[in-house]
């Protein structure tokens, strides 16, 4: 295995982190959420946005901020608070969205919805605590002791973390919009889908809002 600056153990980090990545999470039905309603690319962008949000955090905890976010109770409660209303949002917008699944006359919108999911991604990972604390929980244990107060080691890891979190999470993607196809030929779905969507995004943030540290 090739040695990287202050870190160790880099296959254990490897397969450790492949099981968090694949455990089903508020990830995972941001994706699902995203492809199934909006389709293949939506997913591609909410999947890229998220591990830069995750790439934020790597940069936090280089930085000593997620510190602050772990001890400070006041910090925490914020973040976990902007989040859940955030997520909140999103579902009461899905909820009164009357827009189609997939609508195909919608080119011009397209860059502007690419967008808007991947800084949905972005905020989503973010304004969620837990990622803060798992990064400065998790990351630590495979650098090496004299190299903790090092920014290096904590890049290195992240960028290894998202790269294995892009790799799923596409996967998730490719699998999920093959069901976004399918229905846009049920346009009476619609609204359905959104309403699914729009419950699935408020049941998340009331999740996040009633998280402990």
């Amino acid at each position: 295995m090739v040695q990287l600056i202050g870190v160790e153990n880099l296959l254990t980090f490897i397969i450790t982190a492949s099981i968090f990545v694949m455990t089903p999470g508020l990830d995972t039905i941001f994706i699902l959420n995203k492809s199934i309603s909006q389709g293949k690319k939506a997913g591609i962008y909410a999947t890229l946005g998220i591990n830069t949000g995750v790439l934020v955090h790597t940069v936090f905890a280089a930085l000593g901020l997620s510190l602050i976010i772990a001890k400070s109770v006041f910090a925490f409660a914020l973040l976990k608070y902007v989040g859940a209303a955030y997520l909140v949002y999103l579902g009461i917008t899905k909820l009164i969205s009357k827009e189609t699944i997939v609508n195909t006359d919608a080119i011009r919108k397209q860059i502007k919805s690419s967008k808007h999911n991947f800084i949905s991604g972005v905020i989503n990972n973010v304004l969620n605590p837990k990622v803060a604390l798992f990064v400065l929980a998790f990351f630590p244990q495979f650098i090496k002791r004299e190299y903790i107060s090092s920014p290096i080691p904590f890049i290195i890891l992240g960028i290894t973390y998202a790269i294995l979190g892009i790799t799923w999470l596409m996967m998730l993607t490719l699998f999920a919009s093959t069901f976004s196809k399918k229905l846009a030929d049920h346009p009476k779905t619609d609204k359905w889908i959104n309403r699914f969507s729009g419950a699935t995004f408020i049941l998340m943030g009331l999740k996040v809002a009633l998280t402990k540290r």
